[in-house]
């Protein structure tokens, strides 16, 4: 097979591109803050925090030290035995626990309130938030968060299964957050709208779970390079 070329190095636009990615994926990581956010709207701690958390954002990433934002690839090609850039773990470390927890917690608030008719999503994201965020920067730690690890060797795995989370969570989240906001709309009881929002979250979660499992949504396929093999196909462009 005739190998491909790699880009020698990044556009400046998709460097730029990468940074509100980032500004976004730290802006909502502390979980307090997110769960006052969406409850009652932004108040000052928000904005200070955001304009904080911008400029570093900026800064590291005119510095070429955030994911996608670098000069030029760290990551040529799938199966290169690299080790993972301090960066690379922090902010994949941050985006996965933007992706699971808050996920989980709406999870288990549902079904609490499918079984219960109790609504404590909110106190669940005062009490569980930090433990399992906690969670995840054990199993980074432990080198098991995907592209977080210290070898980017299975890259083109990982990559994966981290946007078959994106591609689950994020269409999951709006659909709930829809529904709790159209759902005084519809001629229900508060039970029964329930159910419907967890019914919502669950069939909109399942249905790209499994698109992304089976590889038809864009960057989902994961490619397994056998061990001391590089890959003639250079690594996509994208964090």
């Amino acid at each position: 097979m005739k190998k491909v070329v790699e880009r020698e190095k990044n556009k400046n636009y998709y460097r730029v591109l990468h940074v509100p990615i980032w500004i976004w994926v730290f802006w909502i990581l502390p979980g307090h803050l997110t769960a006052a956010l969406y409850a009652h709207g932004p108040d000052r701690r928000h904005w200070i925090w955001l304009a904080i958390v911008t400029t570093v954002c900026i800064w590291r990433g005119f510095a070429g030290y955030l994911p996608g934002g670098e000069p030029r690839p760290y990551i040529t090609h799938y199966g290169e035995p690299k080790p993972n850039l301090w960066y690379r773990v922090v902010c994949y470390t941050a985006a996965w626990i933007d992706l699971l927890v808050p996920f989980t917690i709406n999870l288990i608030g549902l079904a609490i309130n499918f079984f219960t008719g109790r609504w404590i999503i909110n106190d669940l994201f005062l009490k569980l938030y930090y433990p399992l965020a906690a969670a995840v920067v054990v199993a980074t730690v432990l080198n098991f968060t995907p592209r977080a690890g210290r070898s980017t060797r299975n890259e083109g795995a990982e990559k994966g299964w981290f946007y078959v989370a994106v591609w689950t969570v994020v269409p999951t989240q709006l659909a709930g957050w829809a529904m709790w906001r159209l759902g005084k709309y519809f001629d229900l009881s508060t039970a029964s709208l329930g159910h419907l929002r967890l019914a919502t979250f669950l069939i909109v979660a399942g249905a790209f779970f499994t698109l992304g499992l089976l590889g038809k949504l864009p960057r989902t396929p994961r490619y397994h390079i056998p061990e001391g093999v590089i890959s003639d196909m250079p690594v996509s462009a994208g964090a």
